[in-house]
């Protein structure tokens, strides 16, 4: 099929490849066309706006930072909205608030076209990997037809329900997902100020009853010499979807205590300095806190 893929960051960079790789033409864009001069080699197509891209395609991904970025691109002068073909669909991947996509997917509504919020979980290494999970909301026939197309992506796909019930989803699993790592870290940083060294308390708790997935990419970072070593997800970013759980949580009236205390220990990370650096840097977070810090 023709694809269309807009935003060609860290993600894209993972998913267009696999796309490729699945016999599909992908048109991509970019706002810095430097990005995607990696993908380009690889045999993508550029087109000069998200207008354009959408003309060429029968399907059209977005994978942006936050809701305004998906507004502009989507719904913008030279926005999808304008190149969308009756017969196509939209599918907006970004972590984003529920009630900003389901107004975009609206205004799509309204023009006779189809929206899916379709925000996808893992990261640069689990899709790399295939191994990353789709959740896709919005018009069922329309997700039937593009399904094929997304298990090209990842594996694991699953239909969520009603227009902007995916996106609902994904906030609420990542809110789950810095939860769990931040526990890990105090657990671990409990650990060594008790006398056992850090690499035999990880080894353990990758052995243990804790053990899951995000901790099995993510853990080895917190050892000696691998603190500045990949993101997967950086303070800042994962700030951003915490801040999204803690909105949701306040218009629909849901405690979510843990994501508070969650979310200051990374407002405590971008204090230090440590904003750039993947969110289990909260762990040098404790080691002060602990007097560990040397």
């Amino acid at each position: 099929m023709k694809i269309g893929f807009l935003g060609l960051g860290d993600m894209g960079q993972a998913i267009v490849p696999r796309l490729l790789a699945a016999g599909h033409t992908v048109i991509g864009w970019n706002r810095t066309k430097e990005k995607a001069a990696p993908l380009l080699e690889r045999g993508m197509l550029w087109a000069d706006s998200p207008r354009e891209a959408a003309r060429a395609s029968e399907i059209v991904f977005s994978m942006v930072t936050d809701s305004a970025a998906v507004r502009a691109l989507a719904l913008g002068e030279n926005g999808v909205i304008a190149g969308l073909g009756k017969q196509a669909v939209y599918l907006d991947m970004s972590t984003s608030d529920p009630d900003a996509s389901r107004s975009i997917a609206a205004e799509f509504a309204k023009a006779g076209l189809t929206m899916l919020d379709a925000p996808i979980s893992g990261t640069t290494l689990t899709v790399s990997q295939g191994q990353a999970s789709l959740m896709v909301a919005g018009d069922r026939a329309a997700f039937e037809r593009v399904q094929p197309v997304l298990l090209a992506i990842g594996p694991k796909v699953s239909y969520i329900g009603a227009q902007g019930l995916a996106v609902q989803l994904k906030v609420a699993i990542n809110m789950t997902l810095v939860i769990e790592v931040l526990g890990f870290c105090e657990g671990v940083a409990l650990a060594e100020k008790g006398g056992v060294p850090r690499e035999v308390a990880v080894d353990a708790f990758l052995k243990s009853v804790v053990a899951s997935p995000v901790l099995s990419y993510r853990a080895p970072l917190i050892l000696e010499g691998h603190l500045s070593d990949a993101t997967y997800g950086n303070v800042n970013l994962q700030q951003k979807d915490m801040l999204l759980a803690l909105d949701l949580g306040r218009k629909m009236g849901v405690p979510v205590p843990l994501g508070a205390a969650a979310n200051e220990m990374l407002n405590a990370c971008r204090g230090l300095g440590l904003a750039h650096r993947d969110f289990v840097a909260v762990y040098e977070v404790y080691r002060r806190l602990g007097g560990m810090w040397q």
